[in-house]
């Protein structure tokens, strides 16, 4: 795999949000002939045209051929974080879910699109006649519902949802949540859940990837990141996290002070090692590698280097 960096223009100045991949693309292949990676926020602006740099990585996102970005369109979908600036308050729900249906043909006409989005409708906790209606005569979470809808209309093998839930009460959070995990048996698809809900990510989530500072600083699967968290950053994440139980004290040793270092002007070495007690020398020099250090559990940290020369391995 080749490392890639992608750059988005801010008040004229480039901000580096994505460094290097550490993807296992088999996971996401739609047998289709493209490829999709499990991809950084940011990464759903070069999906969506704000970024159409050439580099070879972004013409997985970008073919130049119509045909393979109007399959693309199909078999990859985003639930946006804010229902309401997603949602077009110009149109009605009917309209904008007949939309995908008819310009990926997956109706023949506009009064069988009408009767898909019914039951689409229906499918997601709301009622046929909602379809005559726009977008702000409902509730968030049941604006949240018509962009799960549309999403789930072109049946994608790959749904990205950028925090989903975090404009939404916590009473509705549960319910949208519930309503991703039955759609995910229905569907079968494949979710990219980005999120700053812990318990969230814990709940939903199977594979669950750390990040800092635009790398991924820890993956594995999600028993083994909660259960035996490994990289500073990850620990002083999973101890910032309320507890919700009062008896029980939450372990402060592994917090970490400091600011968070400017994504334009990263540290040398380790982006983390300003922040964390267990900086050595090598940390302000050489950024590590992903070492494996469990079956499905890697960790990029010098601190797990030493096992790594005693028979482990790194990628």
């Amino acid at each position: 795999e080749e490392d890639t960096t992608f750059y988005f223009m801010k008040k004229r100045r480039a901000k580096q949000y994505l460094k290097e991949k550490y993807f296992d693309t088999e996971k996401f292949n739609n047998g289709d002939g493209v490829e999709f990676e499990p991809f950084e926020k940011k990464m759903y602006d070069v999906y969506n045209g704000v970024n159409k740099d050439s580099s070879k990585a972004i013409d997985i996102l970008f073919d130049k051929s119509d045909q393979k970005k109007k399959l693309l369109r199909q078999k990859a979908q985003i639930v946006f974080q804010d229902p309401m600036s997603s949602l077009n308050p110009r149109m009605t729900v009917g309209q904008m879910l007949t939309e995908p249906l008819l310009f990926h043909k997956l109706a023949k006409d506009l009064d069988e699109a009408v009767e898909m989005v019914k039951e689409l409708l229906v499918q997601v906790g709301l009622k046929p006649y909602h379809v005559d209606r726009y977008p702000h005569q409902f509730s968030g979470g049941q604006r949240q519902r018509i962009a799960v809808a549309r999403a789930i209309s072109v049946d994608p093998d790959l749904i990205v949802l950028d925090e989903p839930t975090s404009a939404l009460d916590v009473s509705v959070q549960a319910q949208i949540v519930n309503l991703f995990e039955k759609l995910q048996e229905q569907l079968n698809a494949g979710y990219v859940f980005i999120s700053h809900n812990l318990s969230l990510v814990r709940f939903i989530s199977q594979e669950v990837s750390v990040m800092y500072l635009g790398r991924i600083v820890e993956q594995g699967n999600s028993e083994s990141i909660f259960k035996n968290p490994l990289h500073p950053y990850t620990k002083a994440l999973l101890a910032a996290a309320p507890i919700p139980d009062p008896k029980k004290k939450r372990n402060r040793k592994d917090l970490v002070g400091g600011q968070v270092p400017s994504p334009i002007n990263r540290p040398a070495g380790c982006f983390f090692n300003p922040r964390c007690k267990y900086r050595m020398d090598i940390c302000t020099k050489e950024y590590p590698p992903m070492f494996k250090a469990d079956e499905n559990h890697y960790v990029s940290c010098h601190l797990y280097s030493t096992s790594q020369e005693q028979g482990g391995e790194s990628k």
